[in-house]
């Protein structure tokens, strides 16, 4: 009797163990998602091209389990003087936070804030004169800010 119970107790924990695993894996994020997310956190025009057509789809990313939450530019107004700076925050919020998810947020904090600076000088090129002057100012501020406090 004790043999049988012990036997099945033994079987059923194997299964349990089996089913867990399978699961685990079964929803594991895919293996390149490290590398995804650095695509999509460089300096680059198209390394934010690329975020940026994804966030659009985050369906499309959803076994990655990317954190796509935001506060835009936090406390800074998202549109300092009409200069439309929320998407580049969205962009380095998202950054952040995925990259402290995995653990990794010091080793990539200084392009994070580089890419963000990158994201805001091109928002500036769209303006001319002293208008794109006040803008780049106000980009240099908010890349000295998230440097600092960020």
């Amino acid at each position: 009797m004790h043999r049988r119970l012990a036997t099945g107790l033994a079987a059923s924990a194997l299964a349990v163990i089996t089913i867990t695993a399978t699961a685990t894996s079964a929803t594991a994020a895919p293996a390149d998602k490290p590398q995804v997310l650095s695509s999509w956190t460089q300096t680059s025009s198209s390394s934010y091209s690329s975020w940026a057509a994804a966030r659009s789809n985050q369906g499309a990313w959803a076994a990655y389990a990317f954190d796509w939450s935001t506060d835009y530019c936090s406390s800074s107004p998202d549109n300092p003087f009409g200069f439309p700076f929320a998407n580049s925050c969205a962009r380095h919020d998202f950054g952040y936070r995925n990259y402290k998810a995995a653990g990794q947020f010091d080793a990539n904090k200084a392009r994070l804030d580089s890419a963000f600076y990158e994201d805001l000088k091109r928002v500036c090129n769209g303006y001319s004169g002293g208008t794109k002057t006040a803008c780049n100012s106000t980009a240099w501020t908010y890349y000295q800010a998230v440097r600092a406090f960020g």
